[in-house]
């Protein structure tokens, strides 16, 4: 029994380490270079950089009603 769950096991191995070795690598300085430029591009369009405006701004502060 236990030779057939190794033998199992060994093949869902093999098929793992066949699927990573058919990846494209890229470097850590590509990479980092890639986001950095996606951020840069993207920068304007990003509420935590640019701001929201306060009539388009789901968390602004409700207004007190004054009949209360």
């Amino acid at each position: 029994m236990s030779g057939s769950s190794s033998v199992t096991t060994m093949k869902k191995v093999v098929q793992q380490l066949r699927l990573e070795a058919g990846l494209n690598h890229v470097k850590v300085s590509q990479a980092a270079a890639d986001l950095k430029q996606f951020c840069l591009q993207n920068a304007q369009h990003d509420p935590l950089l640019a701001g929201v405006s306060s009539s388009t701004n789901p968390f602004r502060p409700q207004k007190v009603c004054s009949f209360l």
